[in-house]
Formats: structure tokens, C-alpha cells, sequence
């Protein structure tokens, strides 16, 4: 299961860079054939889109790897059983958050499917499109997240922590 986790945010970071590179390819065209006086319909529109995907894939991998922001200060000044308990309580926070995302994610693409919700751009693009890759970049990052939880209930340490946090 630990394998199919890590290639699960490994494939999701993968993801997110294809969808990097989209964007940049999709800004240079924008600046190219603004430049030469050609007009493509709707390409801002999925620069957005891509962007977005981006951000979203790459949440549960950048998690998996320890980047994402955290505030230590009041964890490092309690002692280790108090440190375990508030990144537990903080870590259940963070999975009530993660699951509410993901649900209201996953209703927004059902609901844009079933109202045939489209962009108000050129391109009228269905909206659930571009937000499918919304509410799979959350259902990982919920993912992610429950995974963590449950190895540090397990008394796991974080794998992002080297040997010399894990040991003070």
C-alpha cells in the first residue's frame, strides 16, 4: 500500500508539471500571436485552467514531501508527547478541511455536468472539464493527508523529517 501512496502523489506531481508546462506553452502562444496580430479564442481562458490544475495536482506530492508551510514555532517549544498530540489534533484539522474541499469539489463538477455549465470565455468550454482535475488534485491532497494522519497515530514519524529533526 505504501508503494501504490507514494506513486499515487508521485503521479500527481507528475501531473502537475505537465500541466506547468501546458501553461507556459499556452502564455508563450498568447504573447506570440498577440504579437503577429493573431487572435486564438479561448487560450487565456485555458491558461487558467491549466494553472489551476497545476495547482491542485501538485498539492497531495508537495504535502508527501514536507513543503508545504507549516508554523513550528509552538511545536518546537512544547515537549515530544505534546508535539505528537497537537500534530495529531492539527493533522484531523487538516482532514476535516481536505475532506470538505474534496466533497464540495466533486459536487461543483456534478453539478456544472448536470446544468451544462459552460465558460463565459470564447471558448465555451464545459466547466466540469477543467474542475475534474480540481476535485482529483483534492480527493489525493485528502488522501495525503488521512495517509499522514494515520502514520502519525501509528507513532510513524513524518517521512519528510531528516534523522536529526526525528531525534531531538
Amino acid at each position: 500500500m505504501r508503494r501504490f501512496l507514494d506513486g499515487l502523489y508521485l503521479v500527481s506531481g507528475g501531473l502537475a508539471a505537465v500541466f506547468m508546462v501546458a501553461l507556459l506553452v499556452a502564455i508563450l502562444m498568447l504573447i506570440v500571436t498577440r504579437q503577429i496580430g493573431v487572435h486564438i479564442s479561448g487560450l487565456d481562458a485555458y491558461a487558467g485552467y491549466f494553472m489551476a490544475a497545476a495547482g491542485f495536482l501538485a498539492l497531495a506530492h508537495t504535502f508527501s514531501r514536507g513543503e508545504h508551510i507549516r508554523v513550528t514555532l509552538l511545536l518546537s517549544a512544547l515537549p515530544a508527547k505534546g508535539r505528537i498530540r497537537l500534530d495529531i489534533f492539527a493533522l484531523l484539522v487538516a482532514c476535516a478541511i481536505t475532506a470538505n474541499l474534496a466533497w464540495f469539489s466533486c459536487k461543483l463538477v456534478l453539478d456544472s455536468y448536470a446544468f451544462n455549465d459552460i465558460s463565459t470565455g470564447d471558448d465555451a468550454t464545459p466547466l466540469w472539464i477543467p474542475q475534474v482535475v480540481m476535485a482529483v488534485g483534492t480527493i489525493i491532497f485528502f488522501i495525503a493527508i488521512l495517509d499522514e494522519t494515520i502514520r502519525r497515530c501509528k507513532g510513524i514519524p513524518p517521512a519528510s523529517e531528516s534523522d536529526e529533526q526525528r531525534y531531538e
